[in-house]
């Protein structure tokens, strides 16, 4: 629909395939944009002081990550180019949240971001007297303090919720609990940090504490502790990157999540379509004598710091100790074996499930994080998700193997995610939309190439995308980078300023 008062509009995309995945459109219009908002979607012409071709084009809302670590600049300016006009960092979260958020907003950033409150973090700085900075890379550096993993008595669990507490009230999105980096903490702390954050009405976002298909300590019962806690405290939970902890337990993972839902538990679920992961050498869950319980041997493991497999258990171990820190991407399944690719299809299919990447920061030959510089430099590299995740959903997932109609992709990409984030921050109700009235983060992208060519060694920009919008600013026109645009905002929780 069009305003009854639209004289001239600033900008008009023309002649798009316009998707909106909250009211079903899905025909060519004519969307007017105007102050930062869309104020036109009609068949009707638009006059404007700009207007945008777009033929043959699909127009839909820009897309929302909620699982993001390339948290700088240009980290986020890769995802820009891939077609994203939000990152979240709510898996690892920050602390203290408050000086993070002005750090960014001081330096600005090319598309919206925002913090959970990182349970990791606050265990680290409490138990091991860590200092804050920047968050993924202080979470890298102290892999192997000594006591930030360890089981704490009820006094140490209540430090812990009250300096959650604190940076919930100071904007947080919510709780983020890498619970399967400190796999040995109690469990009846995951549940009162559950129970804390429903009394406060945010989500926790858990990276859930086993990966396995051997008992005990299955995938299974990592999801059923996340599902407990949603219906023991009432709190709304995220389960992270179902792909990769579930492992090839997704069917009875899903089943469990389904059965849940139908009780009315709020439990959200998300996943990446690749069939390998990126973390820290010091994770808990690749211990070389736990890999065969992941299906994995230590040659699954690419050393990014090397830029070779890891050779055996002996390697391995030299690696953790000497580097727990360092990144490493591991191929928890085989996308060449047709069973092995219907397991990660299957996890990507559930219903409600939202697409989001788990970007990882770039890496140099040495294996250190690059500064922050555009353009990166040409060797540093990450894993593609971090650059593709969204080209490879429409260009592999939908294009390729027809697993998802494009209008649902869109919205598992798009309105699916701001939902998920609705209660936790009012400003998700204008995002995720193409109407009236909401904020234009938008994207323009060819259906018919566009595509991910980003590999495991070079970081190569996503194909296919035209135009992507941040707050009715170009981030990205005719398919380049605009370099000097830092039109993002944060996105802070319900509590802020309160």
């Amino acid at each position: 629909m069009a305003s009854k008062d639209i004289r001239r509009c600033e900008l008009v995309f023309s002649g798009a395939r316009v998707v909106d995945p909250e009211t079903g459109l899905d025909a060519v219009r004519q969307v007017g944009i105007s102050g930062g908002r869309i104020v036109a979607v009609t068949a009707e012409p638009l006059m404007a002081d700009t207007v945008v071709d777009v033929s043959r084009r699909v127009l839909v809302p820009g897309f929302i990550d909620l699982h993001s670590h390339a948290q700088t600049i240009s980290g986020l300016r890769l995802q820009a180019l891939d077609g994203v006009t939000t990152a979240i960092e709510l898996e690892a979260g920050a602390l203290p949240v408050a000086s993070t958020y002005t750090r960014a907003e001081a330096e600005g950033r090319p598309i919206n971001f925002g913090y959970s409150a990182s349970w990791a973090l606050a265990r680290m700085r409490l138990f091991d007297g860590i200092e804050p900075g920047a968050p993924f890379e202080t979470f890298a550096a102290h892999q192997g303090a000594p006591n930030w993993r360890r089981p704490v008595g009820p006094q140490q669990v209540r430090q812990l919720l009250d300096l959650l507490e604190e940076q919930v009230s100071a904007g947080a999105l919510g709780i983020g609990v890498l619970v399967g980096y400190a796999p040995d903490s109690g469990r009846d702390e995951y549940f009162a940090v559950s129970s804390l954050a429903a009394r406060l009405g945010v989500p926790t976002f858990t990276h859930t504490r086993f990966i396995s298909t051997e008992k005990p300590g299955t995938s299974l019962e990592g999801a059923l502790e996340v599902i407990a806690a949603a219906a023991g405290t009432g709190a709304h939970t995220h389960l992270c990157h179902l792909n990769s902890t579930s492992n090839r337990m997704i069917d009875e993972i899903s089943a469990a999540i389904d059965r849940a839902k139908d009780y009315g538990l709020r439990i959200t679920t998300e996943a990446y379509p690749y069939g390998s992961a990126s973390t820290v050498a010091g994770a808990a869950f690749l211990e070389p004598d736990s890999l065969p319980r992941l299906g994995m041997k230590p040659e699954n493991i690419f050393h990014m710091a090397s830029g070779e497999r890891v050779a055996d258990a002996t390697q391995l171990r030299r690696l953790r100790a000497e580097n727990p820190g360092g990144l490493i991407v591991f191929d928890w399944l085989n996308e060449r074996d047709p069973a092995d690719r219907a397991v990660l299809e299957r996890s990507l299919l559930l219903a409600d499930t939202a697409i989001a990447s788990d970007a990882m920061p770039m890496v140099g030959p040495d294996g250190r994080m690059v500064d922050d510089r555009w353009p990166p430099p040409r060797e540093a590299y990450t894993h593609p998700r971090s650059v593709g995740c969204y080209a490879r959903t429409f260009g592999w997932i939908v294009r390729e193997l027809g697993l998802l109609p494009l209008p649902e992709a869109v919205r598992r990409c798009t309105l699916l995610p701001a939902r998920i984030m609705a209660e936790a921050a009012p400003a998700f109700a204008r995002k995720g939309r193409v109407q009236v009235g909401a904020d234009a983060d938008l994207a323009v992208f060819d259906p018919e190439t566009i595509a991910s060519t980003a590999t495991y060694t070079e970081a190569r920009p996503s194909t296919g995308i035209d135009h992507v919008l941040v707050h009715g600013r170009f981030v990205v026109r005719d398919g380049q980078l605009v370099p000097d645009a830092l039109p993002g905002r944060p996105i802070y929780g319900r509590h802020h300023n309160q």
